[in-house]
């Protein structure tokens, strides 16, 4: 693809993040994308079949920067829960930074099917309670409320986020910080709930940063 194609081709997709944000896939409005990005509808269909196509795009450009998120927090090799901490606060700054991202969420409920994108980042989050050693989790119930309650903060998360977006009042990383003390003020019931080896929790301790 030609230098100028492909930048007509990121605008559309980057406009139309915005459109399916702001206004979800049936709502979404082809002309107004067009408008946004500065092109012709020809420039549109030259790119693109139509807006399901279109919206393909988006989920799979947002998708790709939730996977690479999720990538680079796995690769710290932090505990099973401090990792699942650690994956909810990437994910929230994304929805926060990213409107292709928020556009990939809301699309993953209104037009299911592949790509998903709760599918690149909820296996991960099983995956690492699964994988949880030392006294973490260890029951299938706990490790199973873990990981729901991970994915309702992103979700929640996800509806502030756009919500803020809409009135314009969205302030740097102040749903990552929020979600941050959501984890701090539950970090005691998991100290509660978890073995003690010398006094002290195993994990989820007040002794250990999440």
């Amino acid at each position: 693809m030609q230098p100028r194609a492909a930048r007509t081709r990121q605008a559309l997709v980057s406009a139309a993040a915005d459109e399916f944000d702001r206004n979800g896939y049936s709502g979404a409005s082809m002309p107004r994308v067009c408008r946004a990005a500065g092109v012709s509808v020809g420039a549109l269909t030259f790119h693109f079949s139509g807006k399901e196509e279109l919206a393909v795009a988006v989920r799979e450009q947002g998708g790709a920067a939730t996977m690479t998120a999720v990538a680079a927090v796995t690769a710290r090799c932090e505990e099973a829960v401090q990792t699942v901490v650690s994956l909810t606060l990437a994910l929230t700054g994304l929805l926060e930074n990213d409107v292709a991202v928020r556009a990939a969420a809301r699309l993953a409920r209104e037009l299911p099917g592949a790509p998903d994108w709760f599918s690149a980042w909820v296996p991960a989050i099983h995956q690492q309670l699964r994988n949880a050693r030392g006294g973490q989790p260890a029951s299938v119930a706990d490790r199973a409320a873990v990981a729901a309650l991970a994915t309702h903060l992103v979700t929640g998360a996800e509806i502030a986020i756009r919500q803020r977006a809409r009135r314009h009042s969205i302030t740097a990383g102040q749903s990552v910080a929020e979600l941050t003390r959501i984890w701090e003020m539950v970090r005691g019931g998991f100290a509660a709930s978890a073995p003690c080896q010398g006094g002290r929790a195993v994990w989820g301790s007040p002794g250990h940063p999440m």
